[in-house]
């Protein structure tokens, strides 16, 4: 009897199990994360006085996955490496853009040379170094494919230690950096008011894991390696699980911020159809109009507002523009949060509004216009269109410099 009892119960919880998204619902992984421990094998990275590096990255690394694991079983926890092997670094990056996943994190320990004593942990996205120290910092990591025996081959006559190949960062725009250099922001701010660790900031540097990643991506310098202090710090157990704990409290802010654009989307995507989510721009007689909100009179978001869209050259031809924040909101022309920036203008993508700066066919001119605008909005960058439709940036620079060549 007993036996047909349990017989009964399975057979009802495999019919439950069978109902539309009863599985999906309970064990589905909604998002996925690639944690990278830099180096290791015949690697070490840095090496201080009793440690290598590789064995830092690991032990962090495999802490975080751990922590995200175990209280979050919606999430799906990828590592390109889980014990002392050596991993390429192109491998590394094909390891993420094949599974797919929605964010990068790769975890690294810093090192200076010399008997100079620096403290600090820092986070770094793609971009073009901005100093001397920045570019060190970029190479000493690259330096990694020398350990490849085609790499001359692989990563197309890349040196790592040349200054010259760096110029190829440039011209690279990441369509992710908005929300890459959001994330290391976060991440940084655990590191400072949770880890209590020395704040060194968020870089950009030219790292070639971060450049080969199709989705938001970080790189993280836990600590300096060769200050005995931090050394010692970064190879006790309690060192690392604060270091990993300020990274996964910062990836829950990032993963809810992300949940929340996404039921944004939905939202709006059902109760908004005359906004068109196909990257365009809403224009007429060289205006774009977006609806105003007002404090305490909510009426008023029904009243358009009209930002003067510069003219620019011929739109057959890409044009770059500086895009220099979002809103889930439309704001008005003289909104404070522009910095006193004029002619700013806007278009509607993924339930956001993002709002630009400039307006120009010609790439040097927008780049100088960046260097200006940075200064007031550091997460500024650029991003092309072409007949009001917005274009990867890579090609539109690529169609810019060979026009430019004849």
């Amino acid at each position: 009897m007993e036996r047909y009892r349990l017989l009964i119960i399975s057979c009802l919880f495999c019919s439950f199990t069978l109902l539309p998204g009863f599985s999906t619902a309970a064990w589905s992984k909604n998002f996925k994360v690639v944690i990278d421990p830099g180096h290791g094998g015949h690697d070490p990275g840095a090496v201080g006085k009793v440690s290598k590096e590789k064995d830092i990255n690991l032990n962090v690394s495999l802490k975080l996955g751990k922590l995200i694991k175990d209280k979050n079983p919606d999430v799906e926890v990828i590592f390109t490496r889980n014990k002392d092997i050596f991993v390429p670094l192109m491998k590394r990056a094909e390891i993420a853009n094949k599974s797919k996943a929605d964010l990068f994190i790769s975890i690294h320990t810093n090192s200076i040379a010399g008997s100079k004593t620096v403290k600090g942990a820092s986070t770094w996205t793609l971009g073009l170094a901005k100093s001397e120290a920045n570019l060190e910092v970029a190479k000493r990591e690259n330096s990694v494919i020398l350990y490849e025996d085609d790499y001359k081959t692989r990563y197309a006559g890349f040196d790592p230690n040349s200054s010259e190949s760096y110029i190829i960062f440039e011209f690279i725009q990441d369509k992710n950096m908005a929300q890459s250099v959001g994330f290391a922001s976060m991440v940084q701010n655990e590191f400072k008011t949770r880890s209590k660790r020395v704040d060194k900031g968020v870089h950009q540097a030219g790292f070639l894991v971060l450049k080969e990643t199709a989705m938001p991506s970080i790189l993280i310098e836990l600590g300096f390696i060769s200050t005995p202090e931090e050394e010692r710090y970064l190879n006790t157990h309690t060192g690392q699980q604060n270091m990993a704990n300020g990274i996964y409290n910062a990836f829950i802010e990032y993963k809810n911020a992300h949940e929340l654009r996404i039921a944004q989307n939905k939202t709006k995507s059902t109760t908004t159809p005359q906004h068109s989510n196909n990257n365009t721009i809403t224009t007429s007689n060289n205006t774009t109009t977006a609806p105003t909100t007002q404090k305490n009179t909510p009426k008023a978001e029904k009243e358009p507002i009209t930002i003067i869209k510069k003219k620019v050259e011929s739109q057959d031809k890409p044009i770059f523009k500086i895009q220099i924040m979002t809103s889930s909101t439309p704001l008005k022309e003289n909104d404070r949060r522009f910095k006193g920036l004029k002619n700013v203008e806007y278009y509607f993508e993924n339930g956001l509004y993002k709002y630009t700066f400039g307006a120009t066919s010609n790439y040097n001119e927008i780049k100088k216009t960046r260097d200006q605008v940075v200064s007031k909005f550091s997460d500024a960058f650029i991003i092309a269109f072409k007949n009001d439709k917005k274009i990867d940036v890579n090609k539109a620079i690529d169609e810019f410099l060979k026009v430019n060549r004849k």
